[in-house]
């Protein structure tokens, strides 16, 4: 399989993100972004039995060790954060050490928040082992956790030093992990890109078989997307809010029903096809577009259809979403296939339409 090389351009803190298999055994080429002779590699406790030997063999000549967390969206606490920093603080970890987010979007999300913090910010690098965290939260420099309020409401900016998706780890990914990381695929597709997404439908079949070549290409095209709207708009005053598409419905979905009942990707997909349901409603897009979307996310077997939750109880999770301005609801919505907006003031009462007839 080819290697595939690309850059977020950030200035001085421009870094790579290489795509390709066998890349954790590549030790020469992921070296080069470790910072100091400390490292720590964190990662969980279904990852670390196949993935975290091939790392730890190429930090030969360095001072390492390893946390590994239990899985799942439920762990990615303050609680486990504090775990992250007394493994530091064992290891004599000082301001040039690095850490190794080794695992999926919560590992990654965790572990790079961790890395924000000690001592007010150290290295860290992404090796994203499921496509979720290739695709989207291993790019970008998002960090954060979870509280009982809401998904990611702590959190800092805290761009990584390098990206490494190693293709082969999504072998062993289980087929719903792997479908929900495609939701997120769809939507850079869906929210700029009409013929990335046209690609998609072309492609579905190979995605679901898992073809090497279809799946590096999807890979490395969602990647150059995210790359692109980081570097115009890293912190999300503008642009970067598009990548929400969707987001808004799935963190309420995600919160109302319990971290970890629906994978993250399981709930964007749901939140997209609510998003552009809600467009159709108010004129703002074709709902021929909406009903294109849902063909895609089912042909890639992914859930269209949300759980039954209390739409007050939704909406009231909605208001907490970082996009709202001065208690008023913002969206992304949009206008047409690849065409995602920004909507400020959306009534309620209008997404509590969408909601009540899903």
């Amino acid at each position: 399989m080819s290697l595939t090389t690309l850059e977020v351009a950030l200035g001085e803190r421009a870094y790579p993100i290489h795509v390709g298999a066998g890349l954790l055994a590549d030790a020469a080429r992921w070296r080069a972004a470790i910072h100091g002779k400390h490292v720590l590699v964190v990662s969980n406790d279904v990852v670390a039995p196949l993935y975290l030997s091939r790392v730890q063999a190429g930090l030969a000549g360095l001072r390492h060790a390893a946390l590994v967390l239990p899985d799942g969206e439920a762990h990615k606490t303050l609680a486990d954060t504090a775990r992250v920093f007394d493994a530091l603080a064992a290891l004599g970890a000082s301001r040039d050490a690095t850490i190794l987010a080794l695992g999926g979007g919560v590992i990654g999300d965790l572990a790079g928040f961790a890395a924000a913090c000690w001592m007010r910010g150290i290295a860290f690098v992404q090796m994203p082992t499921t496509v979720l965290a290739m695709v989207d939260s291993s790019v970008g420099g998002k960090t954060g956790v979870n509280l009982p309020a809401g998904k990611n409401l702590v959190g800092a900016f805290h761009q990584p030093r390098a990206v490494i998706a190693d293709t082969d780890t999504l072998k062993t990914l289980p087929d719903r992990e792997y479908r929900a990381g495609l939701a997120e695929v769809v939507k850079y597709g869906a929210i700029g890109d009409a013929a990335f997404f046209a690609w998609l439908e072309a492609h579905a079949a190979a995605l679901n078989a898992r073809d090497d070549g279809a799946l590096v290409e999807a890979i490395a095209q969602s990647c150059r997307h995210k790359a692109g709207v980081v570097q115009r708009d890293e912190r999300e005053l503008g642009e970067r809010a598009l990548l929400n598409f969707g987001h808004t419905f799935a963190h309420a979905l995600e919160t109302e029903t319990g971290y970890g009942t629906l994978l993250h990707g399981e709930a964007v997909a749901m939140g997209m096809l609510l998003a552009a349901r809600l467009s159709a409603d108010l004129k703002r897009a074709p709902a021929a577009d909406a009903e294109r979307l849902a063909r895609l996310l089912s042909a890639l077997h992914l859930p269209i259809r949300p759980p039954p939750c209390a739409t007050a109880h939704l909406i009231e999770h909605m208001r907490l979403d970082k996009k709202n301005l001065g208690g008023r609801l913002r969206l992304i919505l949009w206008r047409a296939l690849g065409h995602a907006q920004i909507v400020a003031d959306v009534a309620e009462e209008s997404i509590a339409e969408v909601l009540d007839h899903t």
